[in-house]
């Protein structure tokens, strides 16, 4: 039986774009139907809805009452999709309001729920839209973030609709994830991820770099929003375009990344340091090109960078000894995902390194001759400081971040609950004098 979608239409300029993703999700097998609000009809009309989907469409709770559609739509989808989702649209559904049938259907669905926001600026920063979206996430909405951009009007900023090829790529993580409103496994939690790889400038023309394009990083970073977290993703020297309904940190050498992971990760429940960052950088950066002469160039003296892993996993660590003591430090029950990358896989160095590292994971890929570097595909055997072993052969980069997040899910409810029994324990002691 082919999947069932929803997908509703707001009041904006952008609901014109959701005719391609429309498009796409029936062209690829999926029965949707369309559910407009009345005043979305004035941007797109019905006859369009109903040529594209297949079916007829119907904005009020009367037409069809025999059939009940306010509540067997919502009971019988597999995802609905809000696109564009009006910030008047996302005040009503947290709101919990019914005055037609796409918020009728919003309050009965108890599927997925995947919204792609498109306001203006101001109306998209307003506290009143971050505290509703930040809600519906707390439900375990996905909520994408908007793109920046071009607006109506000669206005430009965040509140661009997603483009319809991002939108869909993201239902298809969240229906990849199980049918029924499974596999929102990171609903409410905040995840921090480095994607990319760092550069070190020789001079201001040159650096010492590494081939990562910043695919697996970026990879994590879909699945996770498919899975209902907020996402981060700290992203040094990529190409690619942002994930959608991720936030994007850019940063360019190590010590940009460091500054900026340690922060972001103050209050993440799990952190995946997935980029290549560079392990040295020039002793010395010149201030102008160094020129070729007919002399041999001189030998590039190297420093050793910071070892941001190590340093995380110190952090938590030590906030997990010494809770609220320490400002600065990680959440103690964050778990800390690290990657290495090597030419050749020696179990025994790589226990030493886990070890080293003090990170929860330690993902391990083999680099090299056209191997995880700029591919689409990877393989790996991931490593856990409780002594197990997770080999994961070779294919989509996806598939590769959804395993290792199926390993840190469990993790974090660990780590929550024996958060939560330390912090009784210290609740219930007598207090001295």
């Amino acid at each position: 039986m082919a999947p069932q979608v929803i997908l509703g239409i707001t009041a904006g300029i952008s609901a014109y774009k959701a005719c391609e993703l429309l498009r796409r999700l029936t062209e690829t097998g999926h029965d949707v139907r369309v559910v407009p609000t009345p005043d979305a009809l004035r941007f797109v009309g019905e006859a369009t809805w109903a040529a594209l989907s297949g079916h007829p469409v119907a904005t009020d709770l009367w037409t069809g009452a025999d059939q009940v559609p306010h509540v067997r739509l919502g009971q019988s989808a597999d995802l609905v999709i809000v696109a564009p989702a009006t910030a008047d649209l996302m005040a009503r559904a947290v709101a919990g309001m019914a005055g037609d049938l796409l918020t009728a259907t919003l309050l009965t669905a108890r599927c997925p729920v995947l919204y792609a926001p498109a306001m203006h600026t101001e109306m998209w920063e307003h506290p009143a839209t971050q505290a509703n979206v930040a809600l519906l996430r707390d439900r375990g909405a996905i909520v994408l973030d908007p793109a920046s951009g071009r607006l109506t009007g000669a206005d430009s900023g965040p509140g661009r609709l997603p483009e319809a090829g991002e939108i869909f790529a993201a239902a298809m993580r969240v229906l990849a994830r199980g049918v029924g409103g499974l596999g929102q496994d990171l609903a409410g939690r905040k995840v921090v991820i480095s994607a990319g790889g760092t550069r070190e400038e020789l001079d201001p023309v040159r650096f010492i770099g590494n081939w990562s394009s910043g695919r697996q990083g970026y990879a994590f970073a879909e699945t996770a929003v498919a899975r209902g977290a907020k996402v981060t993703v700290v992203a040094a020297n990529v190409a690619l375009p942002d994930p959608a309904g991720t936030r994007v940190i850019r940063v360019t050498s190590a010590l940009e990344m460091r500054e900026v992971v340690l922060a972001e990760a103050a209050d993440a429940d799990a952190v995946v340091m997935a980029a290549a960052v560079a392990d040295f950088r020039p002793a010395e950066r010149s201030g102008t090109k160094i020129k070729k002469n007919d002399s041999e160039p001189a030998p590039i003296g190297l420093v050793r960078n910071p070892d941001i892993l190590t340093e995380l996993s110190a952090r938590r660590n030590t906030a997990a000894g010494s809770p609220g003591l320490l400002p600065v430090a990680q959440r103690p029950g964050q778990v800390i995902v690290g990657f290495a990358a090597e030419t050749e896989l020696d179990l025994a160095g790589i226990q030493a390194k886990l070890a080293r590292k003090g990170c929860d994971l330690l993902v391990v890929n083999r680099v090299g001759n056209g191997l995880a570097f700029g591919t689409s595909d990877n393989e790996a055997v991931v490593m856990g400081a409780d002594g197990s072993r997770t080999e994961i052969a070779r294919g989509p980069k996806e598939v590769l971040a959804d395993t290792v997040w199926d390993l840190v899910a469990p993790r974090l409810r660990s780590k929550v609950a024996l958060r939560g029994s330390h912090i009784g324990i210290k609740c219930h002691q007598p207090r001295s004098g």
